[in-house]
């Protein structure tokens, strides 16, 4: 008996420390998110995400470009899943639960992702390094104080070295047969030329830098003259051979290119744009079935805009013949000064939705959102995009609009302007920031966003813009938001066809998306897809509040629902809105 007693006790004293080591899962929330932002050095300086001397740290540097550092991330989050499953989702308070469930779906996501690895694309015209790198360093880096300006020399000196890793990661897949489409490799290379020429006194990395300390007065005159001086040196000495040497490689793989554009052309292709458009959509529609959704809304609301069309005249020709003709008709001009008034346009759209999101909406981010133009190396292949402001709120929100010619029209800006700012995504990602009941990995996505809820939902705020009345007697703005919603419909079936059904670049060209918009699609696959997919869930969701609640349903209440639960897979936004339902409902 005292034998079988011994054993218990040395079982029991074996067990304690795993026991011990179950912490609670809000501090390990916060405990795994440092580790995971100490590692990702760009989002944690990008997101201001700690203070002090470790945040002066990740502000000085620049994160491998390497498939070495993405092999030790997705290693990361395997730790991170282990110790995650360890805990008893019964037994934890639902705000704990909905947490835990995202941050296994992000992390498990990116596991998944290991098989695909090598199916990227390290220089791209849409996110390759080559974009990201001086991205990082013009949009995200905050330049306040003389310390913000020091470490934003330091960055810059790590940028060649940055460029050289992802040249020899290009390199070295191209040697594996992942190579990208000779058109994304022209585009590329284009865009890359036009970044590196010129003196460095031109390059956007100084001029942005000369400009921010300007405006900012960030430090003296004589200080800035020294240390855009630093600046320039440092582009010249490293950041344009490096991004000359990447030219020279790609001009090298050109001509073994082919032109077939699927991912599905790529060694393990076919599984790779199922798990893209798994992670995207959030769902387990298959691509067929996306392609059929695409194709049926496509057909609708070209009959709507085919109606409304007639009704003010304009009968001749196609849908899309007389949308090119009204796009043509309410451009701006091709000009400095036409530049100008769009942006300045822009500025009006935004303060006008703030107005008039007070009717629908509780909540708003405290927080500004601003609209600035690419720098124009980029203006070729960007789309309009929302950079979010960070965590200490040092920076706003800041939404980018491309101005080469296409874009230059009036029509389909003010839903370009809800979409990007208010109340698409700087009302849903800002106050996500602003939230600080939320772990912090919730309030900045720190394991990925969930496209399907970022995208559904500036989508969704479009949709709501309409249905407000916010183009009231405005029949060619209405006819903007349809045919951003028509957009959005043929990229469903447009990006399928890519990955899946051997479209051509020219067959997608002539459903009707633009050329830059379908090479984003070609080096991002399925990421396309996420828009309309998560908008007519969201759609869903509230017309399911709105049939269960009757008179007791508010829009305000609904947004705020939403909101307040921030980018959730679709599954568990549906859980929450069902929470919704049921607090509402007074049950």
């Amino acid at each position: 008996m005292k034998l079988f007693a011994r054993l218990v006790f040395i079982a029991l004293l074996a067990a304690a420390p795993a026991q011990a080591q179950v912490r609670p899962i809000n501090e390990f929330f916060d405990a795994f998110t440092d580790e995971w932002m100490r590692f990702n050095t760009d989002a944690a300086a990008g997101t201001r995400y700690f203070t002090g001397a470790e945040q002066e740290r990740v502000e000085r540097l620049l994160s491998p470009q390497t498939r070495e550092n993405s092999l030790q991330r997705i290693a990361l989050a395997k730790k991170g899943l282990a110790e995650l499953r360890r805990y008893d989702r019964a037994k934890l308070s639902p705000q704990e639960r909905v947490s835990a469930n995202l941050m296994e779906w992000q992390l498990d996501t990116l596991v998944k992702g290991e098989a695909f690895l090598d199916l990227g694309f390290p220089l791209e015209q849409f996110g390759g390094a080559n974009i990201g790198l001086p991205n990082t360093l013009t949009v995200q880096h905050v330049l306040r104080t003389e310390k913000d300006a020091d470490n934003y020399l330091a960055r810059l000196a790590l940028v060649g070295q940055r460029m050289k890793e992802a040249t020899a990661e290009a390199r070295a897949g191209f040697a594996k047969n992942i190579r990208p489409p000779r058109f994304i490799i022209e585009a590329t290379i284009s865009q890359m030329e036009q970044f590196a020429a010129g003196q460095p006194s031109e390059n956007p990395i100084s001029a942005t830098f000369n400009e921010k300390l300007r405006a900012g007065k960030v430090v003296s005159d004589a200080r800035r003259a020294e240390m855009v001086a630093q600046a320039q040196k440092i582009i010249g000495s490293e950041v344009q051979p490096a991004w000359q040497a990447a030219v020279a490689l790609l001009k090298e793989q050109l001509p073994l290119a082919k032109d077939d554009a699927g991912i599905n052309k790529l060694p393990n292709g076919e599984a790779a744009y199922a798990w893209h458009l798994a992670r995207h959509t959030s769902t387990n529609l298959t691509a067929a079935q996306i392609h059929e959704i695409g194709l049926r809304e496509v057909a609708r609301i070209e009959g709507e805009m085919d109606t409304i069309f007639k009704k003010i005249g304009r009968s001749e020709g196609t849908v899309k013949e007389r949308i090119a003709q009204l796009q043509k008709d309410l451009g701006y001009p091709v000009t400095t000064e036409g530049r100008a008034k769009i942006m300045a346009d822009i500025d009006v759209f935004i303060a006008d939705a703030l107005k008039r999101s007070a009717l629908v909406f509780d909540k708003m981010p405290k927080g500004a959102v601003i609209a600035q133009p690419y720098p124009e190396f980029r203006w070729a292949s960007a789309a309009a995009s929302y950079t979010a402001p960070p965590l200490d709120g040092s920076r706003p929100g800041i939404f980018q609009m491309p101005l080469r010619p296409d874009e230059l029209t009036l029509f389909g800006l003010k839903t370009l302007v809800y979409h990007e700012t208010v109340p698409g995504h700087h009302f849903q990602i800002a106050l996500m920031n602003e939230d600080t009941t939320l772990p912090k990995f919730r309030q900045i996505r720190a394991f990925g966003g969930t496209a399907a809820i970022t995208e559904g939902w500036a989508l969704y705020a479009e949709r709501v813009a309409a249905e407000e009345g916010w183009y009231k007697d405005d029949p060619e703005g209405y006819l903007g938001y349809l045919d951003a919603a028509l957009f959005r419909a043929r990229r469903l079936v447009v990006d399928t066809g890519l990955h899946t059904k051997g479209w051509t670049r020219q067959q997608a060209i002539d459903y009707g998306i633009g050329p830059s918009e379908i090479d984003r699609y070609v080096v991002m696959p399925g990421q396309a897809t996420s828009y309309m997919i998560g908008q007519l869930r969201i759609y869903e969701l509230r017309e399911k509040a709105r049939k269960a609640l009757g008179p007791k349903f508010s829009m305000k209440a609904f947004h705020n629902a939403v909101l307040a639960a921030g980018a959730l897979p679709l599954s568990l936004m549906e859980t929450e809105v069902d929470a919704f339902i049921k607090t509402a409902g007074g049950s």
